[in-house]
């Protein structure tokens, strides 16, 4: 079994700078009413972006591998979250939205289901707990 390592610093308040294995450094951050400088993404935000990243990932190179032509793909991520403490995210929505030329349907269809059933880490870590959806758009471009 492979391991992961994850370092994170207090830089001041609640401001805090982290880097994974990668070597590559993220700021989190909470509002300045919390002891914070607003000056970098909240850590739960993070997770939404890192679902996000983990299955556009999978489906980009699925659709590559396919020979799927994409002139862009982007999600649109929503969140449902708990009012009481601990808050946490209950619901996720993940909006694919192609954009590209003779784009077919059961391609991006297959790519998002081997992301979200198959492949994707973040998705099958999360779908334990938080109600995952998603759904597609494929909009035409002109060449």
């Amino acid at each position: 079994m492979s391991q992961a390592k994850a370092y994170v610093k207090q830089l001041q308040g609640i401001t805090f700078a982290g880097k994974t294995d990668s070597n590559n450094w993220v700021i989190m951050d909470g509002p300045e009413a919390f002891g914070g400088s607003d000056a970098g993404i909240r850590p739960k935000e993070m997770l939404l972006l890192s679902l996000a990243g983990c299955t556009a990932s999978d489906v980009a190179s699925i659709l590559q591998k396919k020979r799927v032509k994409l002139d862009n793909l982007e999600i649109n991520i929503s969140a449902e979250m708990t009012e009481e403490h601990p808050k946490v995210y209950s619901k996720i929505h993940l909006e694919f939205v192609f954009y590209g030329k003779e784009i077919k349907e059961k391609d991006v269809d297959r790519a998002i289901e081997l992301s979200q059933t198959k492949y994707c880490g973040v998705t099958a870590m999360l779908e334990k707990s938080i109600e995952i959806t998603h759904s597609r758009k494929i909009i035409e471009t002109e060449e």
